[in-house]
């Protein structure tokens, strides 16, 4: 199991939210390692000199990129979801059965992963 963060857990943990702030501290002291996207990361970072948590933070974390094949998997999700942001949909390519999700777009997320078929605990940020 890991837990995989979206861009706006990314920019919750930017701004110092606590209550994510509370469940990277969990999720640590269980062991559950921690990944996103290449792309998720770039909707973010603006200036590492002003983000030092966050350069922390994702020093923990497992950045994914874009693999050959991926383009046509996110395409082809994307198409059964119904939706277009393709940020989203490689996030939700990362997301495996029984992973938990940290999300600020919960809605959208939760239909890319039931286009997908897999089950995962979504947790809205």
């Amino acid at each position: 199991m890991k837990a995989v963060l979206d861009a706006g857990a990314l920019v919750a943990i930017d701004k110092r939210d606590r209550l994510v702030g509370a469940m990277l501290a969990l999720l640590q002291a269980q062991g559950v390692p921690l990944h996103t996207n290449v792309a998720a990361v770039a909707q973010v970072w603006r200036d590492g000199r002003k983000q030092a948590l966050l350069a922390r933070v994702l020093a923990g974390v497992k950045v994914v990129g874009l693999a050959p094949g991926d383009e046509r998997s996110i395409g082809e999700l994307l198409a059964k979801a119904g939706t277009s942001d393709v940020v989203d949909a490689h996030v939700a390519l990362l997301v495996g059965h029984g992973d938990r999700l940290l999300t600020s777009d919960a809605k959208d997320l939760q239909r890319l992963l039931k286009a997908k078929r897999t089950t995962a605990l979504i947790v809205a940020v």
